[in-house]
């Protein structure tokens, strides 16, 4: 069975194998009997004493589950995003001091990564872009899709140097242009070159991760970039590079905030709250993004000119996962598996709640 996660204006489903998860399910009915017969006090003691085991026996029951919740550690991937702005607030952490859970924050460079920490048991939740839980779920991760961003395809694209001969993405055939293998722009390029008439074996991809592809931009060592904000907005603004191309109008660039499918089942209620919190980020930060723009620049140390161009073009929301996001997911798979960049078929569904199998 599925437990429900409300927050504010989206329901998100996650996994439970028991029916306690759904509140629905827990009820306490109380009768009222104007006819109570006569109960002599030894039945009354006995009355108590069942009462007494009753209770007992509920609070050996519960134990194991005070336990847990004493002792949950939430493990937190996360990258230059929203993620890093509510660990800097801590409300997080306040939320969930009440239910016995501590937080462990885990930064990383890029959304692959992530998810080789998720598969092998060193984080329990993040946020990633399309791309990734792809390969993740390809090569075996238990992978739970738990909520997904607003399109934002204005934040990543395509860099060349400003006095690159390069005008147009058809001039990038035979081009070396440098990405995170398995990362977000990894699909945008492929989709962005069919757009052009080039097929994806027209480039040569170099795999880097951000910092090591910003030095290989600068030396020259590369032709173009693939690469998201805030790097995009970095080297747009401090190496004077030029954005061939962004993804508007090519991919969506959804992110996507997951869990392990175990942590999943165990620990709806923590998930529900991380992203309402999120959620809260994303409704102020709509609203309020010179401020947005002022606290993300003090906490990923970047000038606030560069965050103001990225918080600029970029859109905010939180959206349950639904079958049409699922679909959209599962085109990216099927891509990448046609192109042979993933060793098998694979259905994104499974990675989905169960009540949209």
């Amino acid at each position: 069975m599925e437990a429900m996660i409300t927050f504010t204006k989206l329901t998100v489903f996650v996994y439970s194998k028991s029916p306690i998860a759904r509140e629905d399910n827990m009820s306490i009915v109380h009768s009222k009997n104007k006819n109570k017969p006569n109960v002599s006090a030894s039945g009354k003691r006995r009355q108590l004493l069942q009462a007494g085991l009753g209770l007992g026996f509920a609070a050996m029951a519960l134990s194991p589950l005070l336990a847990h919740a004493a002792q949950r550690e939430f493990r937190i991937g996360y990258q230059k995003g929203l993620l890093s702005l509510l660990k800097k607030r801590g409300t997080l952490e306040k939320r969930l001091a009440p239910l016995g859970v501590t937080i462990k924050w885990i930064e990383f460079s890029a959304g692959p990564v992530q998810l080789e920490a998720l598969n092998v048991g060193s984080i329990d939740f993040g946020d990633v872009g399309e791309a990734p839980p792809i390969f993740a779920q390809a090569n075996g991760t238990p992978i739970a899709y738990v909520a997904a961003t607003v399109p934002r395809p204005a934040v990543e694209g395509i860099l060349v140097r400003g006095d690159s001969a390069i005008k147009t993405v058809a001039d990038l055939k035979g081009k070396k242009i440098a990405l995170n293998k398995g990362s977000n722009v990894h699909y945008f390029l492929v989709r962005l070159l069919e757009k052009s008439g080039l097929n994806y074996g027209d480039v040569t991809p170099v795999w880097l991760s951000p910092a090591d592809a910003r030095a290989a931009f600068e030396k020259g060592a590369i032709d173009a970039w693939a690469i998201w904000d805030p790097y995009l907005a970095a080297a747009e603004q401090s190496l004077s590079a030029r954005i061939l191309a962004d993804a508007t109008g090519v991919v969506k660039n959804r992110a996507y905030y997951f869990s392990s499918k175990d942590y999943a089942l165990k620990n709806a209620d923590v998930l529900s709250i991380a992203i309402d919190e999120l959620n809260k980020i994303d409704v102020w930060g709509s609203a309020n993004r010179n401020e947005l723009s002022a606290e993300l620049a003090a906490v990923w140390g970047i000038p606030k000119p560069i965050v103001d161009v990225l918080v600029k073009r970029s859109s905010f929301g939180t959206e349950p996962i639904s079958k049409s996001i699922l679909a959209e997911q599962q085109v990216i798979a099927d891509t990448f598996f046609d192109l042979k960049l993933i060793p098998k078929k694979i259905d994104v569904r499974e990675a989905g709640p169960a009540s949209l199998t």
